[in-house]
């Protein structure tokens, strides 16, 4: 990729490893499914009446929506609110980009270099160091719901690398119109209707507005920028060289959790982090090309001869 998508690709990362830190916030205040929900009927409501369907096959369309919409963040937030940290959820998510660089060879057929191979296995190397440092402070349940929550996000990644949509930015906002209808009907079933409405009207409780801005945060900067800026890159490159770029989102987020949160990190924790940094710019470089042979050099005396 041109340094300029590589950049926008990193600046992803650091709006998703913040948005964490909002997710962390609403789950405070709203249930997980009913949030899922939420959040998406939020844009889907000004994008059906002002935004133009992009024109992609329905299919793919369909699949980003539940991957990327009801798949990843309905087991991210069920992770989170039976335990999983906000830092180490911020790790165990990016396990999407080996994922979407497996679905991508296997179903999309996409040539994986060495460099990326190469990037991806330092970068898995950094994210085991740090998932093995953090693992403590995680049950088993938590983690597998967010791993889950990763398999989700690939799905999605491969769903919005067939669309390659005209206008990416409608593309992600229209995938938000798949999940609020499935995810409330599941959230009613679920967390039922008295835990629904009395989330909806006890604003004055503590952590009410930081739910709020939370979510803010969330649909704005979270999915529309954030993801409006990845699916314009992955309609312009393969899934494997953008994808491996999401593994800078727990180093930020893991970052800001500390901060924030108070979640500890240690040392090799933070080497690991290195690790995911360094996999994740040496696996998108692009190569330089070689420089084109010179010719060789024609003796003055000698005549040049240009045959047709």
């Amino acid at each position: 990729m041109p340094f300029r998508h590589r950049l926008l690709a990193a600046s992803v990362a650091v709006m998703w490893g913040l948005n964490f830190l909002a997710i962390d916030a609403s789950l405070g205040h709203f249930p997980p499914f009913f949030l899922v929900a939420l959040r998406f009927a939020i844009i889907a409501v000004p994008t059906l009446l002002l935004v133009p369907r992009p024109r992609v096959p329905v299919r793919w369309l369909v699949g980003y929506g539940v991957g990327f919409g009801i798949l990843q963040f309905t087991f991210l937030y069920w992770g989170m609110a039976v335990g999983m940290p906000a830092g180490l959820a911020s790790l165990v998510l990016q396990a999407s980009g080996p994922f979407t660089v497996v679905l991508g060879a296997t179903f999309l057929r996409e040539r994986v270099g060495a460099r990326q191979v190469a990037g991806v296995l330092v970068a898995v190397a950094g994210l085991t160091v740090v998932g093995w440092q953090q693992a403590q402070t995680a049950a088993l349940l938590p983690f597998l719901l967010t791993l889950a929550g990763a398999l989700g996000w690939a799905i999605g990644n491969i769903a919005n690398r067939q669309a390659r949509p005209e206008n990416p930015l409608h593309l992600t906002l229209w995938m938000s119109v798949v999940p609020p209808v499935p995810m409330l009907a599941v959230a009613l079933v679920v967390e039922g209707p008295a835990r629904i409405v009395g989330s909806l009207t006890s604003f004055d409780e503590p952590g009410a507005v930081g739910a709020l801005v939370g979510l803010a945060y969330t649909v704005v900067v979270g999915t529309v920028l954030g993801s409006g800026a990845w699916t314009w890159l992955m309609a312009r490159h393969p899934a494997g060289v953008v994808a491996p770029y999401s593994m800078l989102v727990p180093v930020v987020g893991m970052t800001a959790a500390w901060v924030v949160l108070g979640e500890q990190v240690s040392l090799l924790a933070l080497a690991g982090g290195v690790l995911v940094v360094a996999g994740v710019l040496w696996g998108g470089a692009r190569r330089r090309a070689a420089p084109p042979a010179q010719p060789a050099t024609t003796p003055a005396s000698a005549p040049v001869v240009i045959r047709g």
